[in-house]
Formats: C-alpha cells, sequence, structure tokens
C-alpha cells in the first residue's frame, strides 16, 4: 500500500543499532519523498515535529514508520499509564474493517466519507469497500500534513473505483461538505457510510462535537450510516484512570474519554445496528482471532447507526 510498509505490530518499534539515538527523521523523509513523488509542489507540506499528532501516534502504535520522537515520546507516556494503547489501536483497525465490510456486503454501502482518516496502513477504507464492491467510492478527510504526503498511496484503488482526499478539520464541517471533491467523488443523494472512527476523544465538549455531527450527518441522506468508535473510562480501574490523568497534556495531547451514554447520543436520529454501542473487541468479532482482549485492554466503545 503506497510507502506504508509497516504492519499492525503488537510490540514496539525496534530502533536499529547504528540509530541508537532514536532520530529517525531520515526514514520519515524518505516516506514522504516516496508518498510525494509526482507531486509538483511539496511546499504545501509543512509538518511539526516537535508536537505529537494523533495520525502519526497512531502509525507508531501500529508499528509504521511515518512519526517523529515527539509522536513517539507522547505514545510511550500514554503506555507506560495505560499498556492496553497498541491492542486499542490495532482492534480500533478490526473494527473499522468489520464495520466497512458490514456496511458494503449486507446492505449494499457503496460510497464511504472517512473523516480523519489518518496515515496509510493495510486494510484503509477504500480496500475493505472494494474488496466487496469494486466501484465503491471512497473520500478521506484528514487535518495532518503527512497524512497529505501519503495522499498517492490513498488514491490507488481499484479500477471500477474511486478514491479521493482533501486535507480539512471535522472542526470545521462546511470545508468538508462543501469541498468540491466532495461532490465529484460521492452522490449525496443516495446513501452514504460516514466513518468516524477513533477521532472525537481528541474533541472536547469546548469544540461542540456533537453538532459538528448533526452538521454533516444533516448533510447525508436517509439510509446512510455512522460508525463511530471512542475511547472511554467505563472499562478502566480508577488507578489506571488517575495515572492517565496525571501525564501532562504535551504528552497525551487534549484528549476527553466519554461514557457509553455520551457516546450513543452521537446516534441521534438513528437506528442502531444490533447489538448496539459496546467495546469493540467484541462487536461482531466472531472471526476474529483468539485469545480476544479485554475490555479494559482496549477501552473503546463503537457502533454503527443507521439515519432515519
Amino acid at each position: 500500500m503506497g510507502s506504508q510498509t509497516g504492519s499492525e505490530a503488537a510490540g514496539p518499534r525496534q530502533v536499529a543499532a547504528d540509530d541508537a539515538d532514536g532520530d529517525w527523521s531520515a526514514e520519515v523523509e524518505q516516506a514522504l519523498t516516496e508518498a510525494t513523488e509526482g507531486l509538483s509542489d511539496r511546499s504545501q507540506i509543512t509538518i511539526d515535529t516537535s508536537v505529537a499528532h494523533p495520525a502519526r501516534r497512531y502509525d507508531y502504535l501500529l508499528g509504521g514508520k511515518t512519526h517523529y520522537a515527539a509522536d513517539r515520546e507522547s505514545a510511550d507516556a500514554i503506555e507506560s499509564a495505560f499498556p492496553g494503547i497498541r491492542i486499542a489501536a490495532q482492534e480500533n483497525r478490526r473494527f473499522l474493517r468489520r464495520a466497512v465490510t458490514m456496511l458494503a456486503s449486507t446492505y449494499g454501502i457503496d460510497q464511504f466519507l472517512d473523516i480523519g482518516t489518518g496515515i496509510p496502513s493495510p486494510g484503509n477504507t477504500h480496500e475493505v469497500a472494494q474488496s466487496v464492491l469494486p466501484h465503491a467510492r471512497v473520500l478521506y478527510v484528514d487535518n495532518d500534513p503527512v497524512v497529505l504526503a501519503h495522499s498517492q498511496a490513498l488514491l490507488t484503488s481499484s479500477g471500477a473505483g474511486r478514491t479521493a482526499y482533501i486535507e480539512a478539520d471535522l472542526r470545521r464541517p462546511a470545508e468538508i461538505l462543501e469541498h468540491p471533491a466532495l461532490r465529484s467523488t460521492l452522490d449525496l443523494n443516495r446513501p452514504v457510510g460516514l466513518i468516524i472512527v477513533a477521532v472525537l476523544h481528541f474533541l472536547p465538549d469546548s469544540d461542540r462535537p456533537q453538532q459538528l455531527i448533526d452538521q454533516i450527518v444533516a448533510a447525508l441522506p436517509a439510509g446512510s450510516f455512522l460508525v463511530l468508535s471512542h475511547g472511554t473510562w467505563d472499562f478502566m480501574p480508577a488507578e489506571m484512570i488517575a495515572q492517565i490523568k496525571a501525564l501532562p497534556t504535551p504528552k497525551t495531547g487534549v484528549f476527553q474519554t466519554r461514557t457509553k451514554q455520551q457516546v450513543e447520543r452521537f446516534f441521534k436520529g438513528m437506528d442502531l445496528i444490533p447489538p448496539g454501542v459496546g467495546a469493540i473487541n467484541r462487536w461482531h468479532a466472531e472471526n476474529e482471532p483468539e485469545p480476544r482482549p479485554t475490555d479494559q485492554q482496549t477501552a473503546f466503545l463503537g457502533g454503527i447507526g443507521r439515519l432515519r
């Protein structure tokens, strides 16, 4: 898949003996060079390497190679308090794949809007959807310039299908809904699968996440679906929660976990697909490898809602 060669590794990435200082800037630069080959203007790609970004941290947790020291330090700090963070990242990918497979195979959904897509890794939305429906169309949205650099990898699609990528922010829905690529890629007169996986816990209540979701959902026709996962304290012991909360914000980034009841509110005006909102490690996971991780190890809720 493009320049992404990392797999969903269960353990920390090992630093080569000749890279003892942990400076992987050369690897990241090579990844960007591969991903941006053929672009006429790389000046649009401006990356702040001093601040951790969720997409790059997520890539590190999945065993990828496109991340910087700040991203790794942030992930390692979180892992010190929440040892299941890598499992949580892997289980989110598995949840995404199961959800997209269900929408395509059971409900015939052949177009998807994936917001907060992250850096390419095996099993992206379009790969899963087009394995079921080769003509499926996917529009990816992310606000990280590194993802922009990898957009060529995301745009590799089946001959019958179509994918597109735009750099935009969920906190400004109009940027997404009014973008020409949305109208040229998706037909909003037909049902759409809206994917917002492992994103909303980075939006505190002050960002009005409910209103943001409502605004996007309002632009979709009846019969569309919302696929959502969200970090939660619901399954964690109090001492683990206290350790995570004690981490400095620069290490963890801004985040806000929510309860099952709070996550269910994001599906306002929708019918939840059974079994409703629940632990993602158990959500339609009958065919996943055993033994399955525990709810505490994963610490994520997820579900699918269908617009009435």
